[in-house]
């Protein structure tokens, strides 16, 4: 009497290399994220809902944006030119010793208008507190 033997080939996966590449990938995408560092400025931001108010009375830097115009910077409601306002920051902090600043930026201002004054304040070390209005 004669055997038969199953020849069939049978399709297989070897799933253990696989694995061993797939956590070298999870380790470098890991590693690589948290040594990737983004530029970013350190802003406290203040609730809009609530009512906490400073006990300090800290700079105020106020912008005032107009159609088609140049930006108005106010320095507790003294105008300023933008270019002088990095000085005139640096000469209040070195008078007072307070590094905080208020800063009340308009709802319609372009992102970049706002980066370059916080990149003032960060340039000087100063604190910027962004202020909001109360929600109805």
């Amino acid at each position: 009497m004669r055997v038969k033997r199953n020849k069939r080939f049978h399709a297989e996966i070897a799933a253990s290399s696989l694995s061993d590449i797939m956590f070298f990938l999870f380790l470098f995408f890991l590693i690589v994220s948290t040594l990737a560092n983004p530029n970013v400025i350190k802003l406290s931001l203040p609730k809009a809902r609530s009512t906490a108010q400073t006990t300090k009375s800290h700079i105020s830097l106020s912008i005032q944006v107009e159609e088609g115009k140049d930006n108005k910077y106010y320095l507790d409601q003294a105008p300023v030119a933008f270019d002088s306002l990095g000085i005139r920051l640096a000469q209040h902090v070195e008078q007072t010793k307070d590094s905080t600043v208020i800063v009340r930026f308009p709802y319609d201002l372009r992102v970049q208008d706002m980066v370059n004054i916080l990149e003032i304040g960060e340039s000087q070390k100063l604190k910027f507190v962004i202020a909001t209005t109360k929600k109805p």
